[in-house]
């Protein structure tokens, strides 16, 4: 089976999307179920993960809301205030829905870089085990240093990367977000996404060659057990389509085992998010 990890719905407003910016205005427009459907029947994808693209509550109903009407969304990682003196109680509302698998913060748009080591945001963290909830790292690579002391806090806790901590592949920078990669993952709770690439190369001339150090480092650091393919659609269309995302980590494994390629493909989704 074929999971996608990584895809978000959207109606589209200015003002709650201000986010895409006039080099993503391909995006400005509405992105629904009924879309991504045509696009798994001829990719050959068997289902999906809906992540949250706004934080809100609201954002997290909608998403449960789309699941409920299309059996194709396996599971919801959505949003919840984990500073929130109530979180307990917020976290045991979803803790009833069994599409809700977990749940991000744009920490990549925090202005602090030291957010996940804040004491609020710990103790919502420190909730989520109790029901099972993973948690999406959304991060920028100057992140990946308070990332490795946050993990190191919650060694059962089930926690994902997201996009590979967003490398700056247009720049090609790669020693410093490698060595920090490479640390993280030495924690076995701590796995990775194989998504959100092609849009941090150049939108217009990225290649297969540009993406491929960043996903052999991640390979290595990993392991076949520990990553698993996302498309970041509909984010991914700014600098291409569904085909040649997918295709960029179908090739990038070819070389692998069949059971390493159906691990990254699928069977790691599905048992990361109790899919």
């Amino acid at each position: 089976m074929v999971i996608d990890s990584h895809q978000h719905f959207w109606n589209y407003d200015p003002i709650k999307h201000e986010w895409i910016d006039d080099a993503m205005k391909v995006i400005r427009r509405d992105f629904t179920p009924e879309d991504l459907k045509l696009i798994y029947k001829q990719a050959g994808v068997d289902g999906c993960v809906a992540v949250q693209a706004d934080q809100t509550l609201e954002e997290t109903d909608f998403l449960i809301d789309l699941a409920s009407k299309n059996d194709f969304i396996k599971g919801v990682v959505g949003w919840v205030d984990l500073r929130a003196t109530n979180i307990t109680e917020v976290l045991e509302l979803y803790a009833e829905k069994p599409i809700v698998k977990g749940f991000r913060h744009v920490v990549q748009g925090e202005a602090d870089h030291n957010f996940l080591l804040r004491p609020n945001f710990l103790n919502g963290i420190s909730n989520l085990e109790a029901h099972n909830f993973t948690y999406d790292i959304l991060i920028f690579p100057h992140q990946l240093g308070a990332t490795l002391e946050f993990v190191k806090q919650f060694p059962n806790q089930k926690f994902i990367i997201d996009h590979l901590a967003k490398p700056y592949i247009k720049d090609a920078f790669y020693e410093g977000w490698s060595t920090q990669m490479k640390a993280v993952s030495k924690h076995e709770n701590v796995s990775c996404k194989l998504s959100g690439m092609i849009t941090e190369a150049d939108y217009n001339s990225w290649s297969q060659n540009d993406l491929e150090p960043y996903m052999n480092l991640v390979l290595e650091a990993f392991g076949s057990e520990r990553i698993m393919y996302g498309s970041d659609w509909p984010v991914c269309l700014v600098a291409g389509n569904y085909d040649q995302v997918k295709k960029t980590v179908t090739d990038f494994i070819s070389k692998l085992s069949l059971n390493e390629q159906t691990l990254i493909m699928g069977k790691n989704a599905i048992e990361f998010y109790n899919l």
